[in-house]
């Protein structure tokens, strides 16, 4: 019988650091893997190529064996070539589907809440899940564990489990689907079904695929996967509990809560390392704290800021979306600007915020400023340089900024949502207590509380110097992450042997 350090896994994900990154998600893919080689697990990823992704910097190569492949999609083939290259610093071999019309375009995929859409997001979609299951019998794969992560590689369960297209070949191989977050479930027209090669039967009222009308593709990766996860256990008892948090899935996750993990991820403690980040002007210690000094007169120059004040220095690196409270933030901006505090932003997001923001920019020019772009390097600078770092979600599946927060000694403000309250408790104590600043009602009140104990707190340096040295030795690996995802693994594989997964 193998061992939880001789499982094969196959890991599933539309963006994965360092190749691809719209969010969290591609973060979590670009460490898990690594942890789980670590622990003695064989693991291979898949993901597609696209155009924005150096093949050269990166030794992407063609996989000459498997020559051109094919996937159906609405009843014609669609050939794709499989690239692959070990995934940098690491012996995980990854592979990438390379079809130039679903990939050679700017962008990664529909994000509703920008405005980007892509009409053909449904094709894609089945062309992805069928593209990875084609190449995998190219390959010859038998994995003991197929994990796919949220609705974009969710058809896989599905086809697995209906044999529609996997076959004798994953007839034991288990299948684990993660949910990221539950906002984006994979919303389709009927005729979704018959574009994907499934039976109209799976539509029926209250179907695995039937969802008010829709076809909903995150219902059937919880219908049909061995195990669900998500990323941290609050948000794991959020997401059954209301339909605030539920999104109309609530009912179907409930039915599934005996086979429900929630696993909070961890974070890549070597390139969030103070002590080594390149990408900051000083590096700085627990024991040696001027260089984040340094740190903050540097972001504050980025962001043309005067770099004298007496108060604190808030940072935000976020998409600029309703999820992550810039409505109430926008409510207790002028409280938070009347305690002398400084905010800076980076991120991009709706357009309402992105136009509401830069008229605060231009009302408080001294106190606020904003970048409305990526930028990795400034990212790091306010994790570095800022005194406290603000989240103030309306929920908030796991968060990994607070943890690079607590890295940086940067202390966080957050709601106490999701994995936000799993990893964020309030100081008391004069400081010898807790990590951060929190708060529970969604409202521009509540945050603004909490906003002005922490600028309190920040008139006494002794005990902010404390608590910043404290916090940047907490253990946010993922280490532990990982070895409780290889005993999910083990589960799922276990319910696969007994065929109670298909």
């Amino acid at each position: 019988m193998k061992t939880k350090n001789d499982l094969t896994l196959v890991l599933v994900t539309t963006e994965i650091v360092p190749f691809s990154k719209v969010g969290g998600l591609a973060d979590v893919m670009g460490a898990l893997p690594d942890e789980l080689e670590k622990l003695g697990a064989r693991v291979s990823i898949f993901t597609p190529l696209y155009s924005s992704i150096d093949r050269a910097a990166f030794g992407i190569a063609p996989v000459e064996r498997c020559g051109p492949l094919a996937a159906d999609v609405a009843g014609t083939p669609e050939r794709f070539r499989l690239y692959s290259c070990l995934k940098p610093g690491t012996g995980v071999k990854t592979y990438f589907v390379e079809n130039d019309r679903f990939y050679a375009r700017e962008g990664i995929y529909t994000v509703p809440e920008t405005g980007k859409t892509f009409p053909d997001e449904a094709e894609r979609t089945i062309f992805f899940n069928r593209a990875v299951i084609a190449a995998m019998k190219a390959l010859d794969m038998r994995p003991d564990v197929v994990h796919c992560n949220d609705f974009h590689s969710g058809l896989i369960p599905a086809y697995l489990a209906l044999e529609e297209a996997g076959g004798e070949r994953f007839s034991r191989t288990a299948t684990v689907f993660s949910i990221h977050n539950l906002a984006y479930q994979g919303l389709f027209g009927r005729d979704f079904l018959d574009k994907a090669g499934l039976d109209r039967a799976l539509f029926a009222p209250m179907g695995p695929f039937e969802f008010w009308g829709r076809v909903n593709v995150m219902k059937a990766a919880i219908h049909y996967s061995g195990v669900v996860s998500t990323v941290s256990k609050t948000y794991a008892e959020e997401i059954t509990s209301c339909e605030e948090f539920g999104c109309g899935l609530e009912g179907v996750l409930r039915a599934r809560a005996g086979d429900l993990v929630g696993i909070l991820n961890g974070i890549d403690m070597d390139a969030w390392d103070p002590s080594t980040d390149e990408l900051i002007p000083k590096r700085f210690t627990p024991d040696r704290l001027a260089g984040k000094g340094e740190c903050r007169t540097e972001l504050l120059r980025a962001f043309a800021l005067p770099p004298r004040s007496t108060g604190p220095v808030i940072g935000m690196v976020s998409r600029l979306v309703d999820q992550k409270g810039f409505d109430i933030l926008a409510e207790a901006f002028e409280g938070i600007m009347a305690l002398g505090a400084r905010l800076v932003v980076l991120g991009t997001g709706q357009e309402k915020y992105h136009e509401l923001y830069w008229g605060l920019a231009k009302k408080y020019p001294k106190q606020f400023g904003l970048k409305l772009e990526f930028n990795n390097r400034i990212a790091h600078l306010i994790e570095a340089g800022s005194d406290y770092f603000l989240m103030p979600s309306r929920y908030e599946p796991c968060g990994l900024n607070q943890m690079y927060s607590l890295r940086y000694g940067t202390i966080p403000i957050v709601r106490a949502t999701g994995g936000l309250l799993d990893t964020i408790t309030e100081i008391s104590d004069g400081g010898a207590e807790g990590n951060g600043f929190t708060f529970t009602e969604y409202s521009a009140d509540a945050l603004l509380g909490a906003v002005r104990r922490a600028a309190a707190f920040y008139a006494d340096k002794a005990a902010l110097r404390t608590v910043r040295r404290r916090i940047m030795l907490e253990d946010h690996s993922w280490r532990r992450s990982a070895e409780e995802y290889l005993a999910m693994y083990e589960r799922a594989r276990s319910l696969a042997g007994m065929g109670l997964t298909k």
